[in-house]
């Protein structure tokens, strides 16, 4: 049986830039809760979370890893993020299941590209925050600094609630604003010991109090009417208004500490405990009553309410099949059938396991506000609703970003051709944002993913797990069409007859540019827009909707080298029928091939994906990086000092970011790093849209070993 209460569950997951200590942060977060005795650490490949090869050997998180533990009675159930933008997407499905989040940031670097990504992220799914501030002891390190970055580039209401005591290495502990009090770690100490606040900080502390208590009260209705009578708060006020403001986000409590060196861990858990939502906190989950005409249903957070649970990833294990689960109402027991909303079928739970990475406990059930993962689901996938059969409730999915890279491949061996088929499907399986397809004009297998360290890291998997010799072709990027120059009144007849009943369609579409920006129902970059001002019924209704169908199947390849288009507006002006031979099929053909047509008399640009890159060089490297991004047809937005490092952010196309990590650890002996995010999609020069589109037409994506 279930030993601790609902209230007393925390769902949460570590947010952060690759580098900032997420993983740190979870490993000492696991040993001071004392769920392991011995404590890992990411350059020694020895942390629980990171426990896959490849992660090791890399030293970054690439795989969401789920941890369960136990602190002040409370039962925490956390997810390890990666940091890295290649796989933002285990961001995004761990954020939909999440209650909250510690998002991590560098005391001296501050807030970095992905960490304004990944809180971006949890804005759009509505996930209360507190901050950790880590890494105090480094030289440089600087708290305020840090959430000044915060309050510019991420734009809350950050409430610091702990004064470091010293700084960079001299940092030994933290006072404690809330309670005000002293929380002093010696060195290898375990636990801090607690004490008065010393007296040099005895003044920074009570100024730093007063704006605290003024920043509260100035958001909190019951702190302020307490603030007005006394003049101050008192911790439990406090406490219970930064608990308020968290969870509407009208505030995010600042912590800080070290993590490497133990220091300020348990604080952060006090404040998980403390400030987080339980289960019980967040609005109740909503749902559409599958079968009932989309009628829209919500279920409440309870073990006795009919059972809700959403699949957030999948992994195929050689020893089975893991579905991990958020269960959001009702009771999952070992052998219950449950029915799986989206395939609509049944699936069996063989068995329920609690999650440890890759570890497990095994469990007698599952009750709601519980992440666990279970055996014998065969058709459930990342995004599936599992509920009672006798009460169906299909969930919003988490979203799958579009791919911007692709890569060709194929097996070494002609023999290996249907096991290396199998192994990208069981990749795509775990891995939505992983997509497989077959070249149409080469027969190539191409797979598409969000980066090239995310194909890299694919294919890697595919020789270790598989055992398979594969070729992989040059990285290529996914690029787009669009319309620079429209055409209007073009007119398009659709006549077939060859015995029986005939086919005839005659349609007049516009066609121009149209930019989403401010407009309701974007899809995409630009997206699609169709209408219709045809007058006097001259097309039907029903012939209307099956030109727009007809015309978003031409969508599908553009004429300049066979990519999506997007970013115009078809208006269907006019038309005729024919009393006999017009039918829905004959208007969505008429559809597809006058806009097809229309295209190809229209002035076509080509989009290329862009990325906003930030570039961390020495001082005396500078002028190198910078004429490297110009030669990638790079445009700098912005250059800057931080700790001691120069900053350069640009704006460079995808295309021309293969193999830059290398060119830039060579112009800098080493010493430079640089992160890529995407932003969307640019025009691009001519040149490059007539290289491309010869090289689309001649099918050049032979691999290369």
């Amino acid at each position: 049986m279930r030993t601790n209460p609902l209230a007393t569950v925390r769902n949460l997951g570590i947010l952060a830039h690759v580098d900032a200590g997420k993983t740190t942060v979870t490993e000492r977060i696991l040993y001071t809760t004392g769920t392991i005795h011995k404590r890992g650490e990411v350059h020694d490949g020895t942390t629980v979370t990171d426990f896959d090869p490849q992660e090791r050997d890399r030293g970054i998180t690439i795989f969401a890893a789920a941890v369960s533990c136990s602190w002040d009675g409370h039962r925490v159930n956390l997810i390890d993020t990666p940091g890295h933008v290649d796989f933002a997407d285990e961001v995004e499905r761990s954020l939909r299941v999440l209650d909250g989040a510690v998002a991590v940031f560098d005391a001296v670097a501050g807030v970095e590209p992905q960490s304004e990504s990944v809180w971006r992220q949890a804005d759009r799914h509505g996930v209360p925050r507190i901050a950790f501030v880590n890494k105090m002891d480094r030289t440089g390190a600087d708290l305020d600094t840090a959430v000044a970055s915060i309050r510019e580039r991420l734009h809350p209401a950050p409430l610091v609630v702990q004064l470091p005591i010293g700084a960079e290495h001299r940092f030994t502990g933290v006072v404690d604003l809330v309670h005000m009090r002293a929380l002093v770690w010696a060195d290898g100490a375990e636990t801090a010991e607690e004490g008065p606040v010393p007296d040099a900080l005895r003044e920074e502390a009570a100024r730093r109090r007063r704006l605290l208590e003024e920043a509260v009260a100035e958001r909190h209705p019951a702190a302020l009417e307490e603030f007005c009578d006394r003049e101050t708060l008192t911790a439990a006020t406090l406490a219970a208004a930064l608990r308020d403001l968290t969870r509407t986000g009208d505030g995010v409590v600042v912590l800080c500490g070290s993590a490497y060196r133990n220091r300020g861990v348990e604080p952060l858990l006090d404040a998980v405990v403390a400030y987080l939502p339980s289960p019980l906190d967040v609005p109740p989950v909503h749902g559409t009553h599958d079968g009932h005409d989309g009628k829209e249903e919500e279920r409440t957070a309870g073990p006795a309410a009919p059972m809700a649970a959403l699949a957030f990833k999948v992994n195929a294990t050689p020893t089975g099949r893991l579905t991990y689960l958020r269960v959001y109402s009702g009771t999952i027991e070992k052998g219950d059938t449950v029915w799986d909303a989206g395939t609509r079928r049944t699936e069996r739970v063989g068995r329920i396991l609690r999650v440890r990475a890759d570890r497990h406990d095994p469990l007698d059930r599952a009750v709601a506000g519980d992440i666990v993962a279970v055996v014998g689901l065969k058709s459930a996938r990342a995004g599936s609703t599992l509920c009672a059969p006798g009460a169906p409730l299909l969930l919003e999915p988490p979203g799958v970003a579009e791919p911007v890279v692709h890569v060709a491949v194929e097996a070494r061996r002609s023999t290996d051709t249907d096991r290396l088929a199998s192994a990208l499907a069981r990749l795509t399986e775990e891995d939505p944002s992983l997509a497989v397809r077959t070249d149409p004009e080469t027969g190539q297998t191409v797979l598409s993913g969000m980066g090239e360290l995310h194909l890299e890291v694919a294919m890697e998997r595919v020789r270790r797990e598989h055992g398979l010799e594969v070729s992989v072709g040059r990285p290529g990027v996914a690029y787009r069409e669009t319309v620079g120059e429209g055409v209007t009144g073009f007119v398009h007849r659709h006549v077939k007859q060859d015995g029986g009943a005939g086919q005839f369609a005659h349609v007049v579409l516009d066609v121009e540019p149209w930019d989403a920006d401010g407009d309701e129902g974007t899809e995409g970059r630009g997206g699609f827009v169709f209408r219709s001002t045809v007058a006097g019924g001259r097309v039907p209704q029903e012939y209307v909707r099956a030109v727009e169908a007809g015309c978003r199947d031409a969508l599908a390849e553009g004429p300049l080298g066979g990519h999506p288009v997007t970013g115009l507006r078809v208006t269907l002006t006019d038309g005729r029928t024919h009393v006999k031979d017009s039918s829905d099929t004959a208007f969505r053909t008429a559809g597809r091939f006058g806009l097809r047509d229309a295209l190809r008399a229209s002035a076509m640009v080509l989009l290329e994906p862009v990325v906003d890159v930030t570039v961390t060089v020495p001082e005396d490297a500078v002028g190198g990086v910078l004429g490297d991004l110009a030669a990638r047809r790079g445009r700098v937005t912005g250059s800057g000092t931080r700790g001691g490092a120069t900053v350069v952010t640009a704006t460079v196309p995808l295309a021309e970011l293969f193999g830059y990590a290398t060119r830039l650890r060579s112009r800098t002996q080493g010493r430079g790093t640089f992160t890529a995010r995407p932003t969307g999609y640019a025009p691009a020069p001519v040149a490059t849209a007539v290289t491309t589109t010869r090289k689309a037409r001649r099918g050049t994506l032979t691999p290369r070993a």
